[in-house]
């Protein structure tokens, strides 16, 4: 536990020191955000707004996640995990995706970075990679940081995937997580508010799996995850930077994460939900983001289907912006949307666990 406040407590401090620091740089050098045309008027006044923000997150996440360890080295803690550095790894190299395309917007001076095959093939490429490695790597009790099972609260022997099948899997996850995160950065303060909820959650997941771990505390219940508390630390750098950011970030924002952030946020939800062996607990989790893509969804198959619009524009937040919302009330109430579905998926875990050893 002492580990995992530290993780927290350095990734808050490195994140809301860091990212005055890039605002500065980022507005003297012109890295200003450019917004859609068609989207809603009152966000024209953003343009400009520092963007790439997400490099205070992803700096802010390793630093909170290193420094815990090399603390911990005083209380012979163990060291970093194959689990953690893959989701790690996994979330940078999202990032870097999303600093390509930032800075193709940057320099074209156009909302328009990556085109979608361009961004569609580094997502792949990432999840390749995390995927093949992530098989890989087993730990003293023979487990891997990655599972073949398809997982809700844990692993199931109903469906295992061959290799290639689970490779295709987690393919789809992190194309899904991480577009689904970007699409609901669109508000000031909504993506970062949200994603501190989802960790949050995770935090206490992860910390529950390391203390009923089969590997120290067999029995009824136990569970077959091979870095639960490396994750923990994961997930409290994650959630602590995400707050940091979200001090400059919200309404009205001094600086924009970017897809550098966006995209780096989302492939750490798919990361996560692999190597916890929760893929299916974490849509629950991350219901918000999954409204958010599917409105985009449901948006594009209604009007090709109907020639109509299910909402006045997509994703939805933008729809009850254009309903005569304030922005900062879309915001706070669709962060409560992500509080109750961090809530509920902690319920669904619980419960389970409580199924499991009665």
């Amino acid at each position: 536990m002492r580990q995992i406040l530290f993780a927290a407590l350095i990734g808050l401090v490195v994140s809301i020191l860091l990212t005055p620091l890039l605002i500065m740089v980022f507005a003297k050098k012109g890295f200003g955000q450019e917004i859609r045309v068609e989207g809603p008027a009152s966000h024209q006044a953003k343009r400009g707004t520092p963007t790439m923000g997400g490099f205070a997150i992803l700096i802010g996440m390793w630093a909170g996640y290193l420094g815990s360890h090399l603390i911990g080295i005083r209380y012979h803690a163990h060291g970093p995990s194959a689990s953690g550095l893959l989701v790690l790894g996994l979330a940078t190299a999202l990032g870097g995706v999303g600093f390509i395309d930032d800075f193709l917007k940057i320099r074209r001076r156009h909302n328009l970075g990556l085109t979608g095959v361009g961004k569609i093939i580094g997502q792949v490429c990432a999840a390749i990679v995390f995927g093949v490695l992530a098989l890989r790597f087993p730990g003293s009790t023979g487990l891997t940081p990655a599972s073949r099972d398809l997982s809700h609260v844990r692993d199931t022997t109903m469906i295992s995937f061959a290799t290639i099948v689970f490779l295709l899997v987690a393919c789809l996850l992190v194309i899904s997580w991480s577009n689904a995160v970007n699409l609901t950065d669109g508000l000031d303060g909504l993506a970062a508010g949200s994603m501190s909820l989802a960790l949050g959650a995770y935090v206490i997941i992860t910390f529950w799996q390391y203390e009923n771990a089969c590997a120290t505390n067999p029995g009824a219940g136990c569970y077959t995850v091979r870095d639960p508390l490396d994750l923990a630390l994961v997930c409290a750098s994650g959630a602590a930077a995400c707050v940091g950011f979200l001090w400059w970030n919200a309404a009205p924002a001094k600086i924009i994460m970017g897809d550098t952030g966006a995209l780096a946020l989302g492939g750490l939800l798919a990361g996560l939900s692999i190597t916890t062996r929760t893929e299916l607990l974490m849509v629950v989790v991350g219901a918000l983001f999954v409204a958010e893509i599917g409105s985009v969804l449901l948006q594009i198959v209604v009007f090709r289907t109907t020639g109509n619009r299910l909402f006045k524009i997509a994703p939805f937040h933008h729809h009850f912006e254009l309903s005569d919302w304030a922005e900062t009330t879309v915001v706070i109430r669709f962060w409560l949307v992500a509080a109750i579905a961090s809530a509920i998926g902690l319920s669904f875990f619980y419960g389970e666990y409580l199924s499991a050893i009665g």
